[in-house]
């Protein structure tokens, strides 16, 4: 089947369309790719790829491309189409016989021999493509753009680290000379933080970042090391620099140390490294409460925001619900996963989230609970930082969960099933209501008595724990059945609702109050149990006994509503009389024994025969003393203090005890370097510098008299010199007391 000549035309067109966009995503996504590789930041790539695509548009316009273009085209590469192509666009009327068959054999030629395609430039695209990725790969992973960098910033004076001899007495030669020291810090990749280098050897960092020194000096020396609260690092010699690289992991203080070719040693001043933690994200639930209930026919949905705030970007946040159904030995839990509604963005400082929690959707019935809380986790690697929050609770209420008992000497439970129809009953009077104005007024009143019924057979049940055995007997009125089908009362002239009324002034009050037989009546009768009696001999006590005659009592008047089609004015007694109902399943319980302390059992041999001779006594003496804090930072003051006295020398013994002190007043320092920096430099350079003057020793001693923290209280017993007439006034007092 040929196609027409327009469409021919059209779908040309449509290709040669296609491959121009597909050009301009090359140049697009090869330009994104590169800044991701260079910069690492999301908003700058998509920038990029919307930029150089738009600039690339402006240039290639594919949408330029029409027919006109399209026919033009193919009548200068396809020379049988004798230039006639023009004609597939005009319309067969306005054409003439000539005209019609040339165009008739141009779309013929068209459908048997195009074989031309539209022009592209897809290979260079690509090749465009390929080169952009490559060049950001081998910059990301050789750091050339921190190599560039470092290249432009200024090298360290020589003049910011100065070296002192440690005994100007060894010095024979000029010491040599440190041309260059510089210090590189690359941050962890998560934290998006560039990369830079330093002169300043006081350094705040963040944990885990790589720090390295390049130092170099004139003349060849004998070693380098680096020092660090008591330990030594030796620094490596390559092109011409002594280097270091260490990760940063906790605060301190350090040093340089080098060995010149002729023993003589030399020593920096002291400088601190402050590593700073990366926080954990930090948590805020709004709009919730921390407790929920729901009814079981209320709309049952949990809605709140979360604000989650981190210093370098979240990297995942979700929800860990726990749904709990049962209770006592036969809870089960089932724990699920929840993502927010709207999703994490990976790397976001600030996150607002939202969730919506559905209990039904999560297969919730009244009874059950619902525990959940929010975890968010950071991008800090190697293991992220992990944040919880609070604990939130929601619960669908059950009326019914409460298991009902007695109490008793054994866990035994007594009631029936019929004692939870209650709560059925309203149900199916409240679906009879929902569907009045579908049934018809004759099967209404048919299931509403039936619903009277159904009462009645429930309150004679409850009256059967109350002792009430004859109730139904008594308040069924006789009736006896005509040939025609009616009910017919013995008496004319009876009230046809006494069957349904509750009067406690009628003859049926002898069933509910115990007659009076002339003798006078006990008055603390009333407040007794009296086990002797069948009537008061129950499963309750008097306060279960009138709640339930309350029950009772509010299930007459409910089911007299039934009964006279009128329903919805039975509810209401048919939620007190449920919720009395409750009230007692919660107040009759279980008597359980307590497990406690179980003693040996008594030798019967030996009781209450008074001999203690075996029963010893014990006792303990203790000396609680408390630990001495910093002891050579103190024995460091009073050899201080010695030494100013006397006007004494400092000798190796003395150094030894300073450098213990040093490495002491640096875990000080470490908190406050600001406060105890210069007293530490001063302190080392004491234990290290030999000859160095003495003028500096009582400013050390007053920054070690600061360093030591103030003791805590230690209660002890002090002996009192009392004199005789205190002896005396004590004794007077004594006797006359």
């Amino acid at each position: 089947m040929t196609e027409s000549g327009n469409k021919i035309l059209l779908k040309f067109k449509n290709h040669w369309r296609l491959k121009l966009w597909l050009e301009i995503f090359f140049y697009a996504i090869g330009s994104a790719i590169l800044i991701y590789f260079l910069f690492h930041n999301i908003i700058f790539c998509a920038t990029a790829f919307i930029v150089v695509g738009i600039v690339v548009f402006v240039f290639i316009n594919p949408q330029k491309i029409d027919l006109q273009g399209v026919s033009k085209y193919i009548d200068q590469h396809l020379s049988s189409a004798e230039y006639s192509t023009s004609l597939l666009l005009l319309p067969q009327e306005h054409l003439s016989g000539v005209a019609k068959l040339q165009q008739y054999k141009i779309i013929k030629e068209l459908n048997e021999n195009l074989r031309i395609k539209p022009p592209d430039r897809l290979i260079r695209g690509a090749i465009v493509l390929v080169l952009l990725v490559l060049i950001g790969f081998l910059v990301h992973q050789f750091d050339l753009m921190n190599i560039l960098s470092e290249s432009n910033q200024p090298k360290a004076p020589s003049e910011q680290i100065v070296f002192a001899p440690t005994d100007s007495t060894s010095v024979k030669t000029p010491a040599p000379v440190l041309e260059s020291l510089l210090l590189k810090i690359k941050y962890p990749g998560y934290t998006g933080l560039k990369s830079f280098q330093t002169s300043e050897m006081d350094v705040k960092v963040i944990e885990g970042s790589k720090l390295s020194w390049e130092m170099k000096f004139d003349t060849e020396v004998a070693s380098v090391t680096m020092e660090s609260i008591g330990s030594s690092y030796p620094m490596n010699f390559s092109e011409g620099k002594y280097k270091r690289t260490s990760t940063a992991n906790s605060s301190g203080f350090y040093s340089f140390k080098f060995i010149d070719k002729q023993g003589a040693s030399y020593v920096s001043e002291l400088y601190s490294m402050e590593v700073q933690k990366d926080q954990k994200p930090v948590l805020e639930i709004k709009n919730i409460k921390q407790f929920t209930s729901f009814s079981f026919d209320q709309n049952k949905n949990l809605a709140f925001n979360t604000l989650i705030t981190d210093d370098f970007g979240v990297t995942n946040a979700y929800i860990v619900a726990t749904v709990s159904k049962g209770s006592g030995e036969s809870v089960k839990f089932r724990e699920e996963k929840l993502n927010f509604d709207t999703g994490v963005v990976v790397g976001g400082r600030r996150q607002n989230l939202s969730k919506n929690i559905n209990l039904d959707l999560m297969k919730m019935e009244p009874g059950d609970e619902l525990y959940f809380y929010i975890e968010a986790l950071d991008q800090k690697q190697p293991k992220p930082n992990i944040s919880r929050s609070e604990t939130f609770f929601a619960v669908i209420k059950d009326t019914v969960t409460d298991q009902f008992a007695v109490e008793g000497t054994m866990g035994v439970d007594l009631m029936p099933d019929y004692f939870r129809s209650q709560r059925q009953l309203i149900i199916d009077t409240e679906k009879l209501l929902k569907d009045r104005p579908k049934l018809l007024r004759q099967e209404f009143k048919f299931k509403s008595n039936e619903l009277g019924f159904d009462q009645k057979v429930l309150r004679l049940k409850y009256a059967e724990f109350m002792g009430d055995e004859s109730e139904f007997a008594s308040a069924t009125p006789e009736v006896v059945e005509t040939h025609e089908g009616e009910e017919e009362h013995e008496d004319e002239d009876e009230d046809p609702l006494a069957a349904y009324t509750h009067k406690h002034d009628t003859e049926n009050e002898h069933n509910l109050v115990a007659e009076e037989d002339g003798e006078k009546e006990d008055p603390l009768e009333e407040y007794l149990h009296n086990h002797e009696d069948p009537e008061e001999s129950t499963l309750f006590t008097q306060s279960l006994k009138s709640k339930l005659r309350q029950a009772l009592n509010e299930m007459w008047d409910a089911e007299l509503y039934l009964r006279l089609y009128q329903p919805k004015k039975s509810l209401p007694y048919q939620y007190r009389a449920l919720k009395l109902i409750q009230e007692i399943k919660n107040n009759a319980r279980i008597y359980v024994h307590r497990i406690g302390f179980d003693p040996a059992p008594i030798k019967e041999d030996k009781r209450l025969t008074g001999k203690i001779k075996e029963v010893s006594g014990f006792q303990k003496s203790e000396e609680l003393s408390q630990p001495v804090l910093y002891p050579f930072i103190r024995k460091a003051i009073f050899k201080l203090e010695h030494l100013i006295q006397n006007k004494e020398t400092v000798s190796d013994n003395d150094r030894e005890l300073f450098e213990k002190a040093g490495n002491e007043l640096a875990t000080i320092a470490i908190e406050n370097p600001g406060k105890y920096l210069k007293t530490l430099q001063q302190l080392k350079q004491i234990a290290e510098i030999k000859g160095i003057s003495t003028s500096v020793l009582p400013e050390v001693q007053r920054g070690l008299f600061l360093a030591i923290p103030e003791a805590n209280p230690n209660p002890i017993k002090k002996e009192k010199v009392n004199s005789d007439i205190n002896q005396l006034l004590l004794k007077e007092l004594e006797i006359n007391d």
